[in-house]
């Protein structure tokens, strides 16, 4: 389930991408009013209405999608990482004593060299 809802909201991205990108800008009609492309492919109002709504649906897919996703990572948590770290710092004691151990063995190297300078 949770594979095929990302699937569906990866395809829905590239397709908001695409549909933005079809769409004209706001400079366009000047362009047509000097003789330039007929729209008479999508109708004499052009594409704007079909690409609006459109671009409503697949935005409305996109948001239910995004929220899905999100409740349904929610959900699936079973703690915080800090949790998980603290756990696992618990379970091998012999971790922490390594570093008290190279502490001593500093501690008794720097004597050593103290007494062979004297």
């Amino acid at each position: 389930m949770d594979t095929l809802l990302i699937i569906l909201h990866v395809l829905v991205c590239f397709l908001i991408i695409g549909i933005v990108l079809l769409q004209q800008g706001k400079g366009a009609d000047i362009g047509a009013s000097f003789g330039g492309s007929s729209q008479s492919l999508f109708g004499t109002e052009g594409p704007l209405p079909l690409l609006n709504k459109i671009t409503t649906a697949v935005a409305i897919i996109f948001m239910v999608t995004s929220v899905s996703l999100a409740y349904i990572s929610a959900h699936r948590s079973t703690g915080s990482v800090m949790q998980q770290t603290s756990s696992e710092q618990q379970a091998d004691p012999q971790s922490t004593l390594a570093v008290p151990e190279a502490e001593e063995k500093i501690d008794s190297a720097e004597a050593t060299q103290e007494s062979e300078e004297q």
